[in-house]
């Protein structure tokens, strides 16, 4: 199984839709088997659902994620874990052990107005 964690500098990026690089794992057996980087280019959004699909990806962990993009991956058949923080190999660790969880509150809700991202908030985590 390939899964995908959303990446800045090593540690998970909190907002789906504005991440810019993946870690790739192959797992097989409980075990990580592979190791790699995904760029996810300048695709948003609902393009980044078919960056993940083409490279054959069946879980996303990430940080904050929003409804719509939530709504793509299972349309697309893929499985997420948001709310996820820290160390990318320190999350796939936790998924691996069973520790790590869905939580539903860590979506990311916009409300844009003149060009910023004023009230722009990612569940628990701050976005960058």
């Amino acid at each position: 199984m390939k899964l995908a964690i959303t990446t800045e500098n090593n540690q998970v990026f909190q907002h789906f839709g504005k991440t810019k690089t993946f870690t790739v794992y192959t797992v097989e057996d409980g075990e990580i088997k592979g190791k790699g980087l995904l760029s996810a280019g300048d695709a948003g959004h609902s393009a980044l659902v078919d960056v993940l699909r083409g490279a054959g990806v069946e879980l996303l962990i990430c940080g904050g994620i929003g409804q719509g993009a939530k709504d793509a991956l299972t349309a697309a058949g893929l499985s997420f874990i948001s709310g996820a923080a820290g160390d990318v190999d320190a999350v796939v660790r936790a998924y691996l052990a069973g520790e790590l969880h869905d939580d539903p509150t860590a979506q990311c809700n916009h409300h844009h107005g003149h060009g910023h991202e004023e009230g722009h908030t990612c569940g628990s985590h701050g976005c960058h």
